[in-house]
């Protein structure tokens, strides 16, 4: 299938492993020019070289903390002096901790509301007045189930998250009458080494092993296995392309069928 989107550009935030990483590499599969941005440049700067390795669209890392506004805007600054106008952002970085309420210092706290909510918020409206003067461009917001789904052990991330999801939503709002879409994604559990670390902090809340704890976690999904960073990013990827040209405003849960509501 023809995307439509060779020769555009794009910011993916949460770039270096992960989901981001897969994102990069499904874009750059399609002929997109990428930004991939984290903090730990050394990563970042592996990380960009393995991608663009074998891949049409060239890919440029970019270090910087999404927590601090200044660094994102020189962070947008250097993506448009690498490559152009920015038509794409897809907003990945950051994540909470699991924990109720109890055990979530302010501290955590504020530090998952600046890089995740306000990382996006940031990064979004940076990118949004050029988009939105061109006519084109799409923003994809990657969130999480726990914003729909609220649970008691897990209350920081399903806070920030359902906060995403209105932003999402008002977003799209605004900019779709310019033709920028703007979409969110809801990834269920996903192989990544930050799902890896929300295991070892289940088993500390839960007591149970991590055997235990993964296969349940299989065995919840109809499809019988959690998802690989590639699942999402080829939702990710359409969501970018001319394909979903009629899509705004979405909230797309990417979890083998777990959520199940009318």
């Amino acid at each position: 299938m023809e995307l439509g989107i060779t020769g555009r550009n794009a910011l993916i935030t949460g770039g270096s492993q992960g989901i981001g990483r897969a994102c990069a590499e499904a874009l750059a599969d399609e002929g997109v020019n990428v930004v991939i941005v984290a903090r730990d440049a050394e990563r970042l700067a592996a990380a960009a070289t393995e991608i663009a390795s074998n891949r049409t669209g060239r890919v440029t890392p970019v270090s910087g903390d999404l927590t601090v506004a200044a660094d994102v805007e020189r962070v947008i600054a250097e993506a448009e002096s690498a490559l152009g106008q920015i038509d794409i952002l897809v907003n990945n970085a950051g994540s909470a901790p699991m924990g109720m309420i109890g055990d979530i210092d302010d501290e955590t706290w504020q530090a998952s509301f600046d890089l995740k909510l306000m990382g996006y918020v940031r990064c979004s409206r940076a990118v949004m007045g050029a988009m939105r003067s061109r006519k084109w461009g799409r923003i994809v917001n990657v969130i999480g189930r726990g914003g729909h789904f609220p649970t008691a052990k897990y209350i920081a991330g399903g806070a920030i998250n359902a906060a995403i999801l209105n932003i999402t939503q008002a977003l799209a709002e605004e900019c779709g009458p310019d033709n920028v879409l703007v979409n969110g994604v809801n990834p269920a559990a996903t192989a990544t080494d930050r799902w890896s670390a929300l295991v070892q902090q289940q088993i500390k809340l839960t007591g149970k092993t991590e055997e235990e704890i993964m296969a349940a976690s299989a065995a919840s999904v109809p499809l019988g296995r959690i998802a690989e960073p590639e699942d999402v990013a080829n939702m990710v990827t359409y969501l970018c392309s001319e394909k979903a040209c009629f899509i705004n405003g979405a909230l797309i849960e990417v979890d083998g069928g777990v959520s199940r509501a009318l």
